[in-house]
């Protein structure tokens, strides 16, 4: 049996890693052992703990408990204590995804020990190095040996960085091996859309099946670290109100949020927040919460790229608070706009996308069935 290590760190890479597990339990538990390790980069138990238990997940095998710290200290101790864990368990391959510190962290250790690593969500690109995803994604794909992307637009950024589609075995960092596997996170949206159904809890309380809502999520340090972008951010939601008086804004606030908007605005400006009876503000939610939310709003606002996709996984327009996307395929698609975090772009992009009719919403990210086929092919050559 082969044994794989699955690194996690942030709360969509939880999410991701529940779709492969069960993948691996489902088909390959003769085959595969996975060991999950959690780097503890987000550690707050709303944005981490809960999800093992609502994705019947196992919990980790290992936690790091490395917790908040600078882009370069946190990435140093992971690195340290996860070279420690692959000598200790010696694993055929290091499974990764995304593009967070511990993506990367996963990725240097490993490959400088010579292990095989996996990078699940390969080829995305913003193409703005600025963002220090953008730079743990390009270097997490040059060291790794089997790359899945998730779109083919993905596959044509590593064409166009000098990786060949048409390498043979055996794969290694030099000769490495890339698919177009189709998007784990659809396969969990699939498999979760049903159980979130009945997840009508937040609905009740917010008094959701009664009124049009908008869902809006605002995360980025971009974003929330910069007081002019976070005012105009929430300008913007309270012109929306106005201007949709029947519809709610719900707002699942992130900690680095509520912390960025207790220190940059005025007392006067978060008491207009907090007196729109319109403007719902609440706890971080779960995942099946979330995907409640989306399934039942009329437009999506955010500035996650998880939230993007999933908009378009349950066929709900998007306004993007980023200058830039990876999943470009949605905004070619035109349900999806780029605003920025510009007041006068996001009401625009809300008008623009409210007032479109019959909308179309093509498979751009698989079957269902990504997982099966990423393990099946650990399976084969790692």
């Amino acid at each position: 049996m082969k044994k794989i290590i699955t690194i996690i760190g942030a709360r969509p890479q939880i999410i991701k890693s529940a779709a492969l597990s069960r993948a691996i339990k489902t088909n390959y538990a003769d085959q595969l052992k996975e060991v999950l390790v959690h780097t503890g980069q987000h550690y707050d138990e709303q944005m981490s703990e809960v999800f093992f238990t609502e994705l019947g997940m196992s919990k980790p095998d290992y936690n790091l408990n490395i917790g908040s710290g600078s882009h370069g200290s946190q990435t140093a101790e992971m690195i340290s204590g996860l070279e420690k864990l692959f000598i200790k368990e010696n694993p055929e391959a290091i499974v990764v995804y995304g593009d967070t510190n511990s993506t990367l962290a996963g990725a240097i250790a490993g490959s400088k020990m010579g292990i095989p690593i996996v990078h699940i969500e390969a080829g995305l690109r913003s193409f703005n190095k600025s963002m220090p995803e953008e730079i743990n994604r390009i270097l997490c794909d040059h060291v790794s040996t089997l790359l899945f992307s998730p779109t083919k637009t993905g596959v044509d950024h590593l064409k166009n960085e000098g990786f060949k589609v048409d390498n043979i075995a055996p794969f290694n960092a030099d000769n490495p091996k890339v698919y177009h596997s189709g998007d784990i996170m659809y396969d969990n949206s699939l498999y979760f859309s049903d159980i979130a159904a009945e997840n009508l809890t937040t609905h009740q309380e917010l008094d959701l099946h009664y009124k049009p809502y908008f869902l809006a999520t605002v995360h980025r340090g971009a974003n929330t670290d910069n007081p002019e972008k976070l005012k105009s951010i929430f300008e913007a939601f309270l012109e929306i109100t106005e201007n949709y008086p029947d519809h709610l804004i719900v707002l699942p606030l992130h900690p680095r949020t509520h912390k960025c908007m207790e220190t940059h605005f005025s007392e006067e400006f978060h008491q207009k927040i907090k007196d729109c009876k319109q403007f719902k503000i609440i706890p971080p939610v779960s995942f099946l919460t979330i995907i409640s939310l989306e399934k039942n709003c009329q437009l999506v606002i955010t500035d996650s790229g998880g939230l993007q996709k999933e908009a378009y996984f349950f066929k709900k327009p998007c306004v993007i608070l980023r200058p830039e996307t990876e999943w470009v395929e949605i905004v070619e698609q035109g349900v999806a706009v780029i605003a920025d975090a510009d007041k006068n772009r996001i009401v625009a992009g809300v008008e623009k996308m409210m007032a479109q009719k019959g909308a179309e919403f093509p498979s751009l990210y698989g079957d269902g069935k990504a997982a099966e086929f990423i393990a099946g092919e650990i399976v084969k050559w790692c």
